[in-house]
């Protein structure tokens, strides 16, 4: 797969079959559309292509919104490649794109400079700076440059009651820590990564060392508070179990909000290596204990739980 930025002097590519998007999470429903895209491709001997941007739109227009990404550009960058997609574009989102019309974004960017023959939409998607217009209108505008416009369907939650959408996972994760519903929503476990960097020792003078991780984006959500089964992916490849807490430690008056990841029979220096989480399930949420002695007798329960929970996985 090939990944670029879009620069002024945008490289020839081979007439493409397209979709466009955020595509924060790259969750089910957009993995419908990508399928929708590598059909097409291949149906009509076209090149298969992703555009998506360099940020979230919203930081544009305010200077004060903070993301909570449920994907990087790297991890995309990943999960397209692992989906077989041909060209990946990375658009600068500025101000000056967002004023573009959808006919002028269309014919100025997708067919003029990417060759795009099909467009493959959202089912709700609306781009351009006049959001009043509609799939319909966006057919139209194809007719008129040659390019044909699809639509994909709906994706629905687990549940089925909602179509699955990044703001609802990132609902579900940031207030509810439902991250065992992820492998229905994404296709696969919510993960970060973080470098190990030195804490207050406290879960090792309690008898349960923890790595405490500084996430690798500032942006990367972080799902709500709590005690969470998970897997931890070292630098070496190693794939371990493991407890994880988010929070403020409240039974030492801490404030500032911690990751704190404790290995299971694990005794090594992970000072400064990165370290990848993928949750599994949330045991509990993040509670103030009367002692520590207290705390100690709830994390050796919790410990139980997460090694029967873990042991019934495969990884």
């Amino acid at each position: 797969m090939e990944m670029f930025y879009k620069t002024e002097k945008s490289k020839m590519l081979s007439e493409s079959v397209c979709t466009i998007g955020v595509f924060d999470g790259v969750h089910a429903g957009h993995q419908h559309l990508i399928r929708m895209v590598l059909q097409q491709a291949r149906q009509q001997g076209l090149a298969s292509m992703v555009v998506t941007f360099d940020r979230m739109p919203q930081q544009v227009f305010d200077r004060h919104f903070c993301p909570q990404l449920l994907t990087t550009v790297e991890e995309k960058k990943a999960i397209l490649e692992n989906m077989g997609i041909d060209h990946v574009v990375v658009l600068p989102f500025t101000k000056e794109l967002a004023g573009l019309s959808a006919r002028e974004f269309m014919k100025s960017i997708l067919h003029d400079q990417f060759r795009v023959k099909v467009l493959v939409i959202g089912y709700d998607n609306r781009f351009g700076h006049n959001r009043a217009e509609g799939f319909e209108d966006y057919v139209r505008y194809g007719h008129e440059m040659g390019m044909q416009v699809l639509r994909g369907d709906t994706e629905m939650m687990v549940d089925g009651s909602k179509a699955v959408s990044s703001s609802e996972i990132r609902l579900l994760l940031s207030e509810k820590g439902r991250v065992d519903l992820m492998p229905q929503c994404l296709t696969r476990p919510y993960m970060f990564s973080g470098k190990v960097m030195s804490g207050e020792h406290i879960g090792h003078q309690l008898g349960f060392p923890t790595a405490n991780l500084e996430p690798l984006s500032k942006e990367k959500l972080i799902p709500a508070p709590g005690v969470y089964a998970v897997w931890a992916t070292l630098e070496d490849g190693k794939i371990l179990a493991a407890m994880m807490n988010i929070g403020t430690r409240p039974t030492f008056e801490g404030k500032r909000q911690t990751l704190e990841v404790n290995i299971l029979n694990f005794d090594g220096n992970l000072y400064g290596q990165t370290v990848t989480i993928s949750f599994v399930a949330r045991l509990r949420e993040e509670r103030k204990f009367e002692s520590p002695e207290a705390l100690v007798a709830q994390l050796k329960e919790d410990q139980d739980n997460v090694i029967k929970l873990l042991n019934t996985i495969r990884q």
